[in-house]
């Protein structure tokens, strides 16, 4: 398994999970990443790696357009839940649900990844940098149930080895699975 690094300022979005509303928090922080979409080749191969079934239910983390969230519901009928501090990232999130009639099976919350609650995710999405996967690290193992998978766009959790890894075209995804307790 080979470990990839990727220096830069990329970021956006990465997590998703479930509901049926649509709510907003109202976060007074700032985003710690821009926002930069994955193409959407890669997002659903992402969904694809972590074996998405309409059972699920996907929180992507940084969210940003709401890509991930709408593509789990319309592709794979899972439930999505979409996170993000940046309120026009949640109002483009909701727009895209409701432009493509998902918006029955997600929902958005603009607020901070670090303090939503997590617990129900089956899947988590994320694009984030390396650092900030690491400082989501200890959230993910304690929340999460077992079982439960986290796949990343081009970024890797250090000494945290996937369980899988692909690449999509340029880009590298990676697989990690919460281990039983």
């Amino acid at each position: 398994m080979q470990r990839r690094y990727f220096l830069g300022a990329l970021a956006g979005a990465g997590l998703a999970g479930s509901g049926f509303d649509v709510l907003a928090q109202r976060a007074s922080a700032t985003p710690d990443v821009i926002f930069v979409p994955s193409d959407f080749q890669v997002v659903t191969q992402m969904l694809k790696l972590a074996k998405v079934t309409r059972n699920d239910i996907v929180y992507d983390l940084g969210c940003g357009d709401g890509r991930f969230v709408v593509t789990a519901a319309r592709q794979f009928g899972a439930r999505g839940v979409g996170i993000d501090i940046d309120p026009e990232r949640i109002k483009e999130a909701r727009e895209l649900a409701e432009r493509t009639g998902a918006n029955d099976r997600v929902r958005f919350i603009e607020g901070d990844l670090f303090e939503a609650d997590i617990s129900e995710a089956t899947v988590v999405t994320l694009y984030l940098l390396t650092g900030l996967n690491l400082k989501l690290r200890p959230k993910l193992q304690k929340e999460l149930k077992p079982g439960s998978r986290i796949v990343s766009h081009a970024f890797d959790m250090d000494d945290w080895y996937p369980e899988d890894t692909e690449q999509v075209g340029s880009s590298f995804i990676y697989l990690w699975r919460i281990p039983a307790r």
